[in-house]
């Protein structure tokens, strides 16, 4: 296994000639694909529409998963089952990390000092203190980092921003993120503790994560239920709307948080929450965050010929982002935005005859699309030309710190005081425990000096 100092080596002679290849006449950008399950293919996929963007190596610890993902890629594609051996690779330019969340830190700091660019699925990282490390990566190497936060990317929601920074809602003191699903009675199910298939290599599936026995709901898209390596519903799905609130309120970071919830209603193996209200307190407004997995309906009404992120029913609304001001209310999710106005006041003492019905602004909808392939191309344009990242490691961070910030909030039952700067909560030792974890041998001694 290749030390810290030997891969600081390697990326001291490929910082400058890796990026001059991308960005100089010769546009041809060669990936390697880390993780290829479907989010994996979905992203690179995109990325290879574009002319002269190929995907050399498919990599997962799964080599079944690689090998079909090296078919998919054609030509003259590797199937790797070690993502190191991608990294020592030198004509691959540039990684798309989509590996489940206890991965992304470990992958994308080597990534980095291997001379690497990287694309980074959400969240960032899998705790606050990894995000931190990965800011630092992209610091120390100057490599580019763009997370796979795509509403970033959306034209309808970049309008939301115009429409709220602009004004005409109001002033914005209050706003509500929801996640919502219905996976009563039976969660994720159950599953014994067994052998891992012969092609998968179960230890290095679980890197710097617990030692555990294998067991199929570890692996695969149920992992996100277990602390081991996700944040659960909060990081997975509130990561997207937090960066999304941020853009849209000019935020970076809350200064306060609160949360309550537990395990109502699910008895699976998993062990993150099947609710979560969170309270963030932002200076000039305040954000509640719900994530519940056992309603579908986290607002009720929908708008006839609009189409709605996630909705299976006539009625269920279950992801979406509200922004309540002093003219109306902006309704927005992945796919859409419509404003709902508040009436005009009306006398106190007015008569029937006197009741006014005039809004305070016009009522307005505007249906748009999912945005991850602009998203994803937009990474191979700013490998090439230099333009602004959409989502860079540290936007990217600052989201996925929110999700963070209210599942330790819920562990410690506190009303937390957090410092954006020092990264810490004040005043508050068992708080800060819980910012990072004990990476297991051998990977806790990868980033050691």
């Amino acid at each position: 296994m290749q030390t810290r100092r030997s891969l600081l080596k390697l990326a001291a002679g490929w910082t400058a000639g890796s990026y001059a290849r991308i960005v100089g006449a010769n546009r041809r950008v060669r990936l390697g694909l880390i993780g290829c399950g479907g989010r994996g293919l979905y992203d690179a996929g995109f990325m290879r529409q574009l002319a002269d963007v190929e995907v050399a190596a498919a990599c997962d610890v799964w080599l079944s998963l690689a090998e079909k993902a090296r078919a998919w890629a054609g030509g003259e594609a590797a199937a790797i089952q070690d993502f190191r051996a991608v990294l020592a690779r030198k004509d691959i330019d540039a990684v798309v990390v989509a590996t489940p969340d206890h991965w992304h830190a470990a992958v994308t700091i080597l990534a980095c000092e291997a001379g690497k660019h990287v694309y980074v699925e959400k969240p960032l990282a899998h705790n606050i203190s990894e995000g931190r490390a990965m800011v630092e990566a992209v610091r120390r190497t100057g490599r580019i980092v763009q997370v796979g936060t795509q509403h970033r990317s959306a034209p309808h929601l970049a309008e939301a921003a115009e429409i709220i920074r602009g004004g005409e809602l109001g002033n914005v003191h209050f706003v509500r993120v929801w996640n919502f699903a219905n996976m009563s009675p039976d969660g994720i199910g159950h599953a014994p503790d067994g052998n891992a298939p012969g092609d998968l290599d179960w230890n290095l599936y679980l890197g710097a994560a617990p030692e555990h026995a294998y067991n199929r709901l570890r692996h695969g898209p149920t992992f996100r239920w277990f602390r081991d390596y996700s944040g659960g519903l909060i990081t997975d799905y509130g990561t997207h709307r937090f960066d999304t609130v941020h853009q849209i309120m000019n935020a970076t970071a809350p200064l306060a948080v609160s949360a309550s919830g537990g395990r109502y209603v699910l008895h699976d193996d998993g062990d993150q929450p099947d609710l979560i209200q969170a309270t963030y307190e932002y200076p000039g407004f305040v954000l509640s965050y719900e994530g519940c997995v056992f309603s579908a309906h986290g607002l009720g009404g929908r708008t006839p010929g609009l189409n709605y992120y996630n909705a299976r029913g006539e009625f269920d609304r279950p992801n979406g982002m509200a922004f309540y001001g002093t003219n109306g209310a902006l309704f927005a999710d992945r796919l859409m935005w419509e404003i709902y106005p508040d009436l005009k006041p009306a006398p106190w003492l007015a008569g029937p005859g006197e009741l006014t019905h005039e809004t305070r602004i016009a009522r307005r909808t505007r249906q748009g699309a999912d945005a991850t392939r602009l998203h994803a191309q937009a990474f191979i344009e700013v490998l090439r030309d230099g333009r602004k990242c959409p989502c860079d490691v540290a936007t990217g961070h600052a989201s996925s710190t929110v999700a963070h910030l209210g599942n330790i909030a819920l562990a410690t039952g506190k009303k937390l005081h957090w410092d954006p700067g020092r990264q810490e909560f004040r005043g508050d030792a068992e708080a800060n425990q819980l910012l990072g974890r004990p990476w297991r041998a051998p990977w806790a001694a990868l980033f050691r000096s």
